[in-house]
């Protein structure tokens, strides 16, 4: 049997060195790659050295500055963090709006959409 490990998630941004300030502002994650992508795109991998978040966009997403619908095609990403407040703390300094805090087995959470309507879920376990 094969132990499976998630190792990348690439989304669709209309500008992705916003949304990678965002990731490491939020999560202290650092951009792995950048460079040229399909359809005369361009993509910033931000992460950790074994797991990250592609972030593409081309000119057209660009002139579109889309605004997805949640389930369309994801529902959230979720991302564990030690210090819930800080996180979100963070979230509203960039403008954003945390909503559904909830506190359940195993920890407490906070949403948030980001600027391409993408939902977000952080957690803590602690």
């Amino acid at each position: 049997m094969s132990n499976g490990k998630l190792e990348h998630v690439n989304i669709t941004v209309s500008d992705p060195q916003r949304s990678a300030t965002l990731l490491h502002d939020l999560f202290g994650w650092h951009i792995r790659w950048e460079g040229p992508s399909m359809a005369a795109g361009h993509t910033i991998h931000v992460g950790r050295d074994d797991q990250y978040i592609a972030l593409y966009t081309n000119p057209d997403v660009q002139a579109a500055d889309p605004k997805f619908n949640k389930g369309e095609p994801l529902n959230h990403i979720g991302v564990t963090v030690d210090d819930l407040d800080s996180v979100e703390a963070k979230v509203v300094a960039a403008g954003l709006e945390p909503f559904g805090h909830d506190e359940y087995e195993p920890g407490r959470r906070f949403y948030f959409f980001d600027w391409n309507g993408i939902e977000w879920e952080v957690v803590s376990y602690r």
